[in-house]
């Protein structure tokens, strides 16, 4: 192996952080845009109940308005839950997408450096050398004999 895989490893490694960051940023901003309509709603729901309110000339039409608001509250709040899940499964596809790109991506990256390496190594076989220190049972450290 030569000396420039230790930091063409660490760049893919850094590219795959920047990309699973970006697409929690774009997922969160999706998130904040559904949040932002479905406020809008509410406020234009709070300012319809308000001109009612003040347009009510009399005793029974302020009566009646408690029930009527009542009934276009649960029809628009089953819009909203709609919505919202809506925008949960549209938010979830395009992270899951964008992960599966991002992880594509840098499997390409790491299988290249291997592959320009210039050593027999494979990619495989780095990380199984790796994690033999952790995966072999009951081996003990090296260069400590007991005595």
């Amino acid at each position: 192996m030569n000396n420039e895989l230790p930091i063409q490893l660490y760049k893919a490694n850094a590219e795959l952080q920047l990309q699973i960051t970006r697409l929690l940023q774009e997922s969160g901003h999706h998130w904040l845009e559904a949040m932002q309509q479905l406020s809008a709603g509410g406020v234009l729901e709070t300012t319809s109940r308000i001109q009612n309110l003040q347009q009510a000339a009399d005793w029974q039409a302020l009566a009646t308005l408690p029930s009527e608001v009542f009934w276009r509250l649960c029809q628009g709040r089953m819009g909203d839950t709609q919505a919202v899940g809506q925008a949960a499964a549209k938010s979830q596809a395009a992270f899951a997408d964008g992960l599966r790109e991002a992880l594509t991506t840098w499997q390409a990256s790491v299988s290249e450096v291997f592959g320009a390496s210039g050593g027999t190594a494979t990619f495989a076989q780095f990380c199984q050398q790796w994690t033999q220190p952790w995966t072999a049972p009951g081996a003990a450290p090296q260069g400590k004999a007991k005595k």
